[in-house]
């Protein structure tokens, strides 16, 4: 008969207290990683909606256009929502990278520092 028992316990590392977070929250390095997402998620964002309205757009009022063939039976209409699926992924993926290489390296340093490893 096997009996459960618990993981190892982890040393608890105290936590940051709300002043602490306040200061790490107006230093220039938070605000360094908060701008680079920003600069990077809000314009791409604008333009993924603004694609997307336009799709809508040109669904609704350019029914001639849309229906457009472009090979045997797949039409511009067909062509444009395939390509809403390959943006969407696409940016998913620069994102991805984007976080990699800049901001997940700044907020892990922020990180460390608030739970006291550097």
């Amino acid at each position: 008969m096997a009996t459960e028992t618990p993981p190892p316990a982890k040393p608890q590392a105290s936590l940051p207290s709300a002043e602490e977070f306040t200061e790490v929250q107006q230093s220039a390095e938070f605000g360094e990683l908060r701008r680079a997402h920003r600069s990077f998620a809000f314009p791409l964002t604008i333009a993924f909606i603004a694609w997307y309205l336009l799709y809508v757009l040109l669904s609704n009022y350019a029914g001639g256009f849309m229906g457009t063939k472009v090979a045997g039976n797949i039409n511009v209409a067909l062509v444009l929502g395939l390509a809403q699926f390959l943006t969407t992924f696409l940016i998913a993926w620069w994102y991805a990278r984007h976080a990699a290489a800049k901001l997940d390296p700044r907020a892990e340093a922020i990180k460390s520092r608030m739970e006291g490893g550097a």
